[in-house]
């Protein structure tokens, strides 16, 4: 298994302004890149303080390429619902010539109602929008002189530049975390995965069913799963739950509140369950996000013996995208636990 870190901001302007976030987290991109981790990773969220601070993930990720030479650099993930595939599909491009082909493309199709109400699109249009824009932007990274007339967007006679530096085109991922619709979909086109693993029991079931999807399309191999854990590690297993413990239950009180929406009466037919999900998300605490293997939290032989569980019990996975400096954890300690993961759990896994 394979280990990179990524970022989720969650943080008000007047607990850290933008400049000191992406002055820290760029710090930590050049530091994991330098000690081994595989992939720096990075969100598209906006207007609210749970995920705002950033709206366009290639941004970041193009300073990340000037601050690290091997790791990957992953959108986790970009939102088509919310982009022309003209404009990301340049942007793609531009970045993976940038970084010397080390980009990988995560697509995702946002979640958070207040997103999509004040771009003015509605979530019943989610699944339509975003298979739209994967497969235009796959031909346009792909192909030249593209003509395609879709139900949202319209292309006609273009070849977008740059052109890729992988070929044909980057690795693209699929977001999902529990429709197994979208699971499907991933494997039967042969995208790898991106989850978190909020689903609990269900996630074992789901990676199956892409596997399942992934072989039955006749694509080589396995698949290939990432999936997202917030880690913190310290020798002393009581003083890294201690420090922990308020930053993991402050991201979750902000992501109930960011999407709130699905508990107060908002539904749609492409987000089903999602009301029931919040309202789990309600009453999580850091010890349930523990016990439920989506926290990796404790010392190194802690945190080691949690990463077999998880892999047991999802049935195994390739990648773990790890954020360390979630909510508002001190720098030092982000590092420190970065560096002592790096050491102590990573060689013995």
């Amino acid at each position: 298994m394979q280990f990179g870190v990524q970022f989720f901001p969650d943080v008000k302007p007047e607990e850290k302004s933008a400049a000191d976030y992406f002055r820290d987290s760029l710090a930590i991109a050049e530091a994991a890149d330098r000690i081994g981790y595989t992939h720096v990773r990075i969100v598209e969220h906006y207007f609210h303080y749970y995920g705002g601070y950033s709206p366009n993930p290639i941004v970041f990720l193009s300073a990340a390429a000037m601050r690290t030479t091997n790791a990957r650099l992953v959108t986790g993930a970009v939102l088509p619902i919310f982009n022309n595939p003209l404009k990301l599909a340049g942007e793609i491009a531009m970045l993976d010539g940038i970084s010397g082909g080390r980009l990988d493309v995560g697509f995702a199709r946002a979640f958070l109602p207040h997103e999509f109400r004040r771009f003015g699109i509605s979530p019943d249009e989610s699944f339509a929008r975003f298979r739209e824009g994967i497969e235009q932007i796959e031909l346009l990274l792909t192909q030249e002189n593209v003509t395609h007339r879709g139900r949202f967007h319209t292309i006609v006679d273009t070849t977008s530049l740059p052109r890729p530096t992988q070929k044909p085109r980057p690795k693209f991922y699929v977001a999902a975390t529990g429709n197994a619709e979208s699971f499907e979909f991933a494997g039967r086109n042969g995208y790898s995965i991106m989850a978190i693993p909020l689903a609990g029991p269900k996630m074992r079931e789901t990676l199956q069913i892409y596997r399942d999807a992934w072989r039955a399309a006749g694509h080589p191999g396995n698949g290939e799963v990432m999936l997202a854990f917030q880690m913190f590690v310290d020798a002393d297993g009581d003083r890294a739950r201690r420090i922990a413990k308020p930053k993991v239950e402050a991201y979750l009180h902000s992501l109930v509140e960011a999407s709130s929406d699905w508990a107060e009466g908002l539904s749609s037919a492409d987000y089903p369950g999602y009301d029931k999900m919040v309202e789990k998300l309600r009453t999580e605490t850091m010890e349930s996000q523990i016990a439920g293997g989506s926290a990796w939290i404790g010392t190194p032989e802690e945190i080691r013996a949690s990463i077999a569980r998880v892999q047991e019990a999802f049935g195994g996975f390739e990648h773990a995208s790890l954020q360390i400096n979630f909510n508002t954890m001190p720098q030092d300690e982000a590092m420190r636990s970065l560096h002592m993961f790096a050491t102590e759990v990573i060689p013995k896994c």
